[in-house]
């Protein structure tokens, strides 16, 4: 049996302030380990309950965060990019489910440190004029290769926007949030302990899982942070604007569509 687990930061227990999500500074190296620990702890629940293989996707930022000398031996690491699969780069190689550890909600919400991809860009994102998140997106996108998510943690508007998404899962509050950049947390230790439980029985449960779909083709609705992103992305031949902020395209698929909205953030850094 053979487990995905997708790692992000903003999720993670302690984690408030965008200082810890960002490389180089001593917030951001503690919040790093905290990350590191919690993807850990998956991993030891998931070999708890009879995995026998686990790969771990770093999948925040520059995709390396994770500090590999931490992690259990028994598991391996999908580090750097670019990666067709982004998030969720490992799920092709035959995994029977996905873990999606510290996650957070989707931009627009008052979760924590709530984006969707890339906060500076992007404000709004529906497929098929569903709004989702990160976790629906990449869920989806798990979901054409029949690969169900197992278990999730991340802060209460997380769980609250995920699990009408995807009832089957197992969810780990790590904190509640109290608006962009507050709340309450759980200790790391006590994260550590709730995400390797989690975990063990998601892997045990895994009969009442199944994958979200979207089928495709799909229609990508996005809205920009400024008309300046939607100039910029309608520089591509295939979108359409409807105002100043607001363009779609159709893809033949949910993958097809997460990686043009990977290929939009790439652009949106000329604007910096």
């Amino acid at each position: 049996m053979k487990l995905l687990i997708s790692t992000d930061i903003e999720g993670i227990a302690g984690v408030f302030h965008a200082e810890q999500t960002r490389p180089g500074n001593g917030e951001y190296e503690r919040a790093r380990a905290w990350m590191t620990g919690e993807a850990n702890a998956a991993v030891q629940g998931a070999f708890d309950a009879g995995a026998t293989a686990v790969l771990v996707n770093d999948s925040h930022g520059g995709f390396r965060n994770l500090l590999p000398d931490q992690i259990d031996s028994r598991a391996q690491l999908v580090l750097g990019k670019p990666r067709y699969l982004g998030m969720m780069a490992g799920v092709e190689t035959g995994c029977d489910g996905v873990f999606l550890i510290g996650y957070h909600g989707r931009a627009q919400s008052r979760g924590v440190l709530a984006h969707t991809i890339n906060s500076s860009a992007f404000a709004r994102v529906w497929l098929n004029e569903q709004e989702l998140g990160e976790a629906g997106l990449y869920a989806a996108l798990a979901g054409e290769f029949g690969v169900p998510v197992l278990m999730a943690s991340g802060d209460d508007v997380f769980i609250g926007e995920t699990r009408p998404l995807m009832p089957w899962v197992r969810y780990v509050q790590t904190k509640s949030a109290g608006g962009f950049g507050s709340g309450s947390t759980l200790a790391p230790a006590a994260a550590r302990d709730a995400v390797r439980k989690a975990a063990s029985q998601a892997v045990r449960d895994r009969a009442d899982a199944t994958p979200f779909r979207i089928d495709g083709p799909v229609t990508c609705r996005l809205q920009t942070q400024t008309p300046a992103h939607a100039d910029l992305f309608c520089q591509w031949p295939t979108l359409e604007r409807a105002d100043g902020v607001t363009l779609s395209f159709s893809a033949d698929s949910v993958q097809s569509a997460v990686r043009m909205l990977n290929c939009l953030s790439a652009m949106s850094f000329m604007l910096k």
